[in-house]
């Protein structure tokens, strides 16, 4: 769900953030994620929700720090080039595309889970999908993945 809040456009600490306050919500209504037809397109459903109720915030720019976290991870420049470059081509996708493609390509939702999720029908799932491939499939970001030279 991280990774999919990070996809929908949160930084990874807003996406941790996000996933929280969704599962706190499905938590509180447990009963109603029990008696969903399928519980993870409503999960889905709440994160989406969540996502763009953040988003209709005022302000949630940089807050300063008086400390700065150390992080004794993997090499974050690896993959540095690749993740931007699918990061601006999700960019250029208008918001309902970039759900439709988030939904169907990363979390691997059917397209009825993701008409359940989005409150459409299957067949506009499907024209979204539709042109937000093609639209990926034209990105110059990256044409420059599938030809380095």
């Amino acid at each position: 769900m991280v990774r999919s809040a990070v996809l929908l456009g949160c930084t990874p600490p807003e996406a941790e953030d996000l996933v929280q306050t969704a599962l706190e919500r499905c938590l509180v209504k447990w009963n109603r994620v029990r008696a969903a037809d399928d519980r993870d397109a409503y999960v889905h459903r709440v994160l989406i929700n969540c996502f763009h109720s953040s988003r209709r915030r005022r302000w949630h720019g940089e807050r300063p720090s008086a400390v700065l976290p150390e992080y004794a991870d993997v090499d974050p420049t690896a993959g540095i080039d690749e993740t931007d470059a699918v990061m601006r081509a999700l960019d250029g996708l208008p918001d309902d595309q970039r759900t439709a493609v988030v939904l169907r390509y990363y979390a691997h939702l059917t397209e009825l889970q993701m008409a359940t999720v989005l409150g459409v029908a299957a067949g506009t799932v499907k024209s979204r999908l539709s042109r937000a491939v093609k639209a990926l499939a034209q990105d110059p970001h990256l044409a420059e993945l599938r030809d380095p030279r």
